[in-house]
């Protein structure tokens, strides 16, 4: 039995898939598809890939990515917003993308720009890009985000999505053994229910999150 990291539900320790490498759990109460910790790495391992990743900060098609998220938070935020990029990385491109249209912006990242203070205050909207799939406790950094969110504001999400069991067997997403958490539609729809906030889910990987 495992412990659910989003909504601490029991989890039956049966696989929901398993592979070569490793198993995959899902919580029947809030439909996260999860790694059981016995497989997760080492923190310095889970860095040792991260320092391999490529993402310049004035890189066009890194940008253009970005901008699955960064064109609809523009949408839905006031040119005087404040907001904070969580899970930066090395290179905040979107960060300085929404420096450069005027925005006041923060970063934050455990590995690559570790400041708490910045964990200390509230913002406008808050940016994670391709970071929640990667947390293992995220239902505590959930938690984190919404609470630094100042009332009305926006927390804008980038993850690929689950979609069935079959597709799950044979996708790309879970062979990256630094992706350990796995949301779904169903996932977000009962993220809206327990924090209730409204939750628009924009193709396959973009999520925004309002908060009342």
């Amino acid at each position: 039995m495992y412990s659910c990291p989003l909504c601490n539900s029991d989890v039956d320790s049966s696989p929901w898939h398993q592979d070569k490498f490793r198993s995959y759990v899902r919580c029947a109460a809030c439909m996260l598809v999860f790694v059981p910790p016995e497989f997760h790495l080492s923190s310095e391992d889970e860095k040792a890939i991260y320092d391999q990743h490529n993402n310049q900060v004035d890189d066009p098609g890194y940008r253009r990515f970005l901008s699955r998220i960064y064109e609809p938070v523009c949408e839905r935020i006031t040119s005087e917003a404040e907001g904070l990029d969580f899970g930066c990385g090395p290179g905040p491109a979107l960060a300085e993308m929404f420096s450069e249209a005027g925005y006041r912006m923060k970063v934050y990242d455990l590995y690559y720009a570790n400041d708490p203070t910045t964990l200390e205050r509230q913002y406008d909207f808050i940016t994670a890009t391709e970071v929640i799939e990667h947390l293992a406790s995220p239902g505590e950094v959930i938690d984190l985000l919404l609470s630094l969110l100042k009332p009305g504001g926006t927390l804008g999400l980038m993850t690929k999505l689950v979609k069935n069991r079959e597709a799950f067997a044979n996708w790309h997403y879970i062979r990256d053994p630094t992706h350990i958490c796995f949301f779904s539609k169903s996932t977000f729809d009962w993220l809206s229910s327990r924090y209730a906030v409204k939750t628009e889910v924009l193709g396959q990987d973009t999520i925004l999150i309002s908060s009342r």
